[in-house]
Formats: C-alpha cells, structure tokens, sequence
C-alpha cells in the first residue's frame, strides 16, 4: 500500500477540504490531519479530536444496535414492523419485516427519497426541524406516504426506513432510541465522543456544519435539530476507527450476527460506484471491505475497513461536498 500522508496534503490544500482524514494500518495510526475550520465565525480550527456530524453513517449504528436487540431475542429479523407499530403508520405494508427495512428492501414510502431528491440542499422538511428532537415526533414526517413496490421486491435506499427501525428499538427496549445507541453501540466500543447532539446547542468541539465551502450559512434549517435512526451523530475520527475494531472483536453484537450483517442482499449498480449491501453496511463489489457513508446539507462523511489487513481509512467533513475529493484520492490510492 502506498503512503497517503503527503499526496492527501496535497489534495486538501487544492480543494480547501474541512475537515480530518485519518489512516490506521496495523493497529497503527498511520496519518491523522485535521483541516478548515469548525467555527468559521470565531476563527475556531478542526482538531484530529473534533467532532463531526457523520449523516448516514448513522445508519450502521442502527443496525448494530437492532441487531442487539436480535441477539437478546428480544426482535428477529422476521419481526414485522406491523407488529410493533400497532395503528401507527397505517400505509406501512403488513409483511414488511425488520431484515426488510435494514436491507433497504421495505419498499416503503420515503419522507427523503434519494432517488427523486437529487441536491440536500433543496428538501424542505414538511415539519419544522426544531421540532423533531425525539423519534416519536418523526411519526409526523413519516405518515401519509404511499408503499413504492412490495416488499423485498428490489433494493431502495430508504432514509425513512431507519426512522422506522429507531422506533421499534425505542418500542421493543422501552428506553429512548438516542441512549439506546450510546448504551449498545458506544459504549461497548469506547466511542466516548460518539452521540446524538442537538444542532442549536453545539458543545465546543462540535464542528458546525457549513453548506458552501466557504461563507458563514450553516446547516441548521436544513436538518433535525436532533437525528435519529437514518443520521444525525456525531462523531470522531478516532471513535471510528474504535467502532471498526471493536466490531470484528465481537464487542458490540457476536461475530455470527456480524457475518449476518455483511452477507449481501443486494447488488447496487452504478455507472460510478457500484457497490453491494448487507444490513446497515455497504459492501465492495468483489473485496472484503464494509463501508459506511454519509452525505447532507454541511455533511460528508466516509470511512472505509479491510479487516483482514487491519487497514481502515475515514474522511470527516463539515461541509456538503468537502470529503468526495480526499475519498476519490484514497479509493485510487489504495486501488479500491
């Protein structure tokens, strides 16, 4: 493998990136950098410890701590939604199980569809951001939304489905679907500085979330004021590569569920970047490598991990675009 210290600092200062990029090999750190600012208004520079919002790299943390709840036998992937959303979202086919929404394969209507929803910086949520602080409040944003094709019909990434599967981990656990996460995900891993923060009360570490790659707007009108199932953590370069590890070590859900998990259950083409997914992680088209990624208004995110040579790369952004360019370089580098 090729050394990424000096070209990524090249790639950086060209693009003006926003944010940390971190390379562990071996069990080493082999570059941690962090770039831009996290307060553009206060001059305040990232730090390699700054945290940042990771979008749809939520989504992996969702799945894991499903499959907590499978491992205690307290759900199964043949649990249907139905059965533990009772009269709530109505329009929610009947057959749709919980192997369904992880695969993104519920066919389920979207509150955020990807696929008619091109550019974040353009969807208007149809609730007040501020308002959906807790999962319980999504319940409005994700009624009245017609089923797009049967159940596990075909693969369609689906943002509302994790919101469905955060409310049937508050549902089946009794405990708010935000603690859930630290409880089974963060904690077992030591990601001490990984949670679910509120977008208008920051603490200081947090990076703002920019939507140009310069100028002060942020991102606080485009998104939940707090995430939930489909994105909205934040987290650190370190604490990432804290979850990859912690995850192969079977600390966070048993190496059986694991290999459930990674085996694919769809092939995802693209004329760019096909790929294959599992539950809740994105898989290599033909090499052992699991994937999560994010992507939103003053979001991008991607960490990428080959377990089998203890190789794992994450690019943390607190712009829209700002991680693409540093990923690309990365993705050639390594010829992945």
């Amino acid at each position: 493998m090729k050394d990424p210290v000096g070209s990524v600092e090249g790639i950086a200062s060209q693009t003006a990136f926003s944010g940390v990029v971190r390379v562990d090999r071996g069990g080493e750190v082999e570059l941690a950098k962090a770039y831009g600012l996290a307060h553009r208004g206060w001059g305040i520079a990232n730090t390699i410890d700054t945290r940042f919002g990771i979008a749809s790299g939520t989504k992996g943390l969702t799945a894991l701590t499903i499959m907590s709840l499978i491992e205690e036998g307290r759900l199964e992937l043949g649990t249907t939604a139905r059965s533990v959303l009772g009269n709530d979202l109505p329009l929610i086919d009947d057959s749709v199980t919980v192997e369904h929404l992880l695969a993104h394969r519920s066919g389920i209507g979207d509150y955020y569809d990807e696929e008619t929803v091109r550019d974040p910086l353009d969807y208007v949520s149809p609730v007040p951001v501020q308002e959906l602080a807790s999962t319980q409040e999504y319940l409005r944003v994700l009624g009245g939304l017609e089923t797009k094709f049967p159940p596990d019909e075909r693969f369609s990434y689906s943002n509302g489905g994790y919101v469905v599967l955060a409310l049937i981990a508050e549902r089946t656990s009794g405990q708010p679907f935000h603690e859930l996460v630290v409880e089974r995900v963060s904690e077992p891993a030591g990601m001490e500085d990984t949670a679910f923060l509120r977008s208008d009360e920051l603490p200081g570490r947090a990076a703002l979330g920019y939507l140009g790659e310069d100028g002060p707007r942020t991102n606080v009108f485009h998104l939940p004021v707090r995430g939930s199932g489909d994105g909205g953590i934040y987290t650190t370069a370190s604490d990432v590569s804290a979850l990859w590890t912690a995850l192969f070590a079977g600390r966070i859900v048993s190496k059986d569920l694991l290999a459930e998990m990674v085996r694919p259950r769809s092939e995802v083409p693209s004329p760019t970047q096909p790929a294959r997914y599992g539950l809740g992680i994105w898989l290599h088209p033909s090499r052992d490598l699991v994937e999560l990624h994010g992507s939103d208004a003053g979001v991008s995110f991607q960490t990428v991990h080959d377990a089998n040579e203890r190789f794992t790369y994450t690019v943390l952004s607190n712009t829209t675009e700002g991680a693409w360019p540093i990923v690309l370089h990365l993705d050639e580098l390594f010829a992945w």
